[in-house]
């Protein structure tokens, strides 16, 4: 069976004027947008410095820059076709507000200005699919750049909290959100199912705290952080943007600067062309066909079924964190789109002591390679092969070794 393939404002300009920093005159201009409901306060921008910018009053005006802006303080994003809450946010009026995002706007345009091409670049694989499901939960259009920010959609990403996806997800979160996290499998990292999960949490987030800023510091930074600051600091007051707002220095810098951040990635990307940003080769739309597997099989092993390369087969799976899929029960997966037949003719043709190709082995005390070797069936040099700068003679207990077992991958491995 197919499956959807994932593929390719209210507007109004402020008034807060920023001084240039060390280097002399503002390096960039841009309309920040899709604010109020009041519509547009004409000829109003925003300029910012490269260094950190400070607040001049109204009256103070730059001199015109000589510099080339990155971004057009022209053109804005276009319009959208739904009514954004986060983005009519009373908040996005507020000055500081205004220069947090003038920052972003700035670290985007100039130290991250290389990864925004590949950003996008991968956004391309996947924004019809989670704009689609942004509007089915009836959440903001604008949080299709919540991956941008936290992963730049890479479903493989994980940083140094342990955070792992697309969406970034902690372990214990995602298991309460109901994505298995195990040896073999981390759902963490399936665009699909861990976007399902995203939708869950920010409806549950913004139903919980009546504020799409509160709501998104809980993302950054814990629900259970978020209530303990309300509660320490203002017990009985209404949940607002504005609450958020004016608590934020209670929060770490990055829930402070989590939704100036994701507004800068907005301005900045939302028309990557006018503003000087275009995405990097197109790494493909993720467009499968779902099958299954009734036990272990490696990847490898589906992607020979399938006929097509090892590549596209874990580019479209990426939750199988060991390359294969879990013994003992039956998995989905995903093969490119038009090869679901043939994945399934060529598979019931494979014996099942053929669809595991390597297995892992976890070092015992007292085993050694000829051990391990006499109890799967293969050769010592298979195994040298498959755990290339292994110490034959300093096996530590507990080393995990991966055994190739299938009769094909033993002997290709003997003969190399």
């Amino acid at each position: 069976m197919s499956a959807p393939h994932f593929g390719p404002m209210h507007e109004q300009r402020t008034r807060a004027v920023v001084r240039s920093g060390p280097g002399g005159t503002a390096r960039w201009a841009v309309a920040l947008c899709c604010l109020s409901a009041g519509g547009c306060v004409a000829g109003a921008t925003t300029e910012a410095p490269a260094g950190g910018p400070s607040l001049l009053s109204m009256h103070e005006v730059e001199s015109p820059s000589l510099y080339e802006p990155r971004l057009d303080p022209v053109r804005v994003p276009p319009p959208s076709t739904r009514f954004d809450e986060l983005l009519a946010s009373p908040v996005m009026n507020d000055a500081d507000f205004q220069a947090a995002v003038a920052r972003w706007v700035d670290y985007w345009g100039s130290e991250a200005a290389e990864a925004v091409p590949v950003f996008l670049g991968r956004m391309v694989s996947f924004e019809t699919a989670v704009d689609s499901a942004l509007e089915a939960n009836e959440l903001p259009p604008s949080l299709r750049y919540l991956p941008f920010i936290e992963s730049g959609y890479n479903p493989r990403a994980a940083s140094s909290a342990r955070a792992v996806g697309m969406w970034q997800f902690m372990e214990p979160t995602a298991k309460e959100l109901g994505l298995e996290v195990s040896r073999l499998m981390d759902q963490r990292r399936d665009p699909v199912l861990s976007t399902e999960a995203a939708m869950k949490f920010l409806v549950d987030l913004r139903e919980g705290f009546g504020s799409w800023f509160l709501a998104l510091a809980a993302y950054n930074g814990g629900p259970n952080r978020v209530r303990r600051v309300m509660r320490q600091y203002a017990p009985g007051v209404p949940p607002s943007d504005s609450l958020f707002w004016a608590l934020r220095r209670r929060f770490p810098r990055e829930t402070q600067e989590f939704v100036p951040k994701l507004v800068g990635a907005y301005l900045v990307s939302s028309r990557p062309g006018p503003n000087g940003f275009a995405p990097s080769e197109d790494v493909g739309l993720f467009a499968f066909d779902d099958v299954n597997v009734p036990d272990a099989t490696t990847l490898d092993v589906v992607a020979r079924a399938a006929e097509v390369s090892l590549d596209e087969i874990e580019r479209l799976n990426p939750q199988f964190v060991r390359g294969m899929t879990p013994p003992g029960r039956s998995s989905g997966l995903r093969v490119p789109r038009g090869q679901g037949a043939a994945f399934a003719s060529n598979y019931a043709a494979i014996p099942p002591e053929e669809r595991v190709t390597f297995v892992e082995h976890r070092v015992a005390a007292g085993e050694t390679l000829s051990h391990i070797a006499v109890r799967y069936g293969v050769l010592v040099a298979d195994i040298n092969a498959a755990n290339p700068g292994i110490r034959p003679r300093f096996l530590k207990i507990g080393t995990v070794l991966t055994v190739p077992v299938a009769p094909s991958v033993r002997t290709t491995s003997a003969g190399g």
